[in-house]
């Protein structure tokens, strides 16, 4: 019954989590809807066929099945965006928490570093940091997550300063409550869900961001099956074989869509608000 009810006052919640979910069972099941094709496996003479038949979505120069490395590069895409907001979360949420707690020369030191990081265009940064660390999903992944966690640093920070003097805080010192145990019990709590909403909201963007590198050649390298690099590969045929880039590129648009909704509406069920 709750369940029901639940389902009831958050419809726009719940779809967009039955769409979510759908694409992340398509990523884990992609031997299975793909018949275990191999999305690496060339087969010269079928190159460039247009899309139908034995080939739903078309085949690319090398005669891959452009279906099978959709279906794939939502594994990689979907895995490296999830690391990324993973790593932001924890690392921002932890150095914001410490920022607004303890002030002085924390707070200063933290809060110039991030200073620093957002001076620089954040994708310019993150190809420079891609471009030295060498092309790869995993460099990829690093480096954009180098310099993204300062919003998350910041938003940590500006809710812990709201809560630092609250009565019940300075209760827990005077009775001799030690700071981890502060910091856990009052201020973690109070500044997860609204960062929880960023992270789901910032899903879409960090996959952006990811396959943004890989066109340019930063992030993930061939035979990967990755959205980005297949836009990228099927850019000069865009005239000849627009199928290349036209199923990957609506895999990142419907992806990212769903992710930044499903956000919102996230947002409307935790009903988060300023005090």
């Amino acid at each position: 019954m709750k369940f029901k009810n639940f389902v009831k006052k958050n419809k726009s919640f719940c779809f967009f989590a039955v769409l979510a979910l759908l694409i992340i069972l398509a990523a884990v099941f992609a031997p299975l809807i793909t018949g275990g094709v191999d999305p690496a496996a060339s087969v010269l003479k079928d190159a460039l066929q247009r899309p139908g038949g034995a080939h739903l979505f078309g085949t690319d120069k090398l005669g891959r099945d452009i279906f099978t490395r959709v279906i794939y590069g939502a594994r990689t895409s979907l895995v490296a965006a999830f690391s990324v907001v993973l790593i932001i979360f924890v690392l921002g949420t932890a150095l914001g928490v410490l920022s607004g707690y303890f002030g002085g020369w924390v707070d200063t030191v933290i809060m110039r570093i991030a200073d620093m990081m957002v001076s620089f265009p954040d994708m310019v940064f993150a190809m420079a940091i891609a471009g030295i660390l060498g092309a790869s999903i995993r460099n990829a992944v690093i480096a954009v997550a180098l310099v993204s966690w300062t919003k998350y640093a910041r938003l940590a920070r500006s809710l812990v300063l709201k809560i630092r003097n609250r009565d019940y805080v300075a209760a827990a010192v005077v009775t001799g409550s030690k700071t981890p145990y502060i910091l856990m019990r009052y201020m973690v709590p109070n500044v997860i869900p609204t960062l929880i909403i960023t992270a789901a909201t910032d899903i879409g963007g960090m996959m952006l961001e990811l396959a943004g590198l890989s066109f340019l050649g930063f992030g993930a390298k061939a035979p990967t099956p990755e959205w980005g690099l297949m836009l990228n590969e099927g850019r000069p045929f865009i005239q000849s074989a627009p199928w290349l880039m036209i199923y990957p590129g609506a895999a990142i648009f419907v992806v990212v869509v769903v992710f930044n909704l499903l956000g919102d509406a996230l947002r409307d069920v935790l009903d988060v608000r300023d005090e």
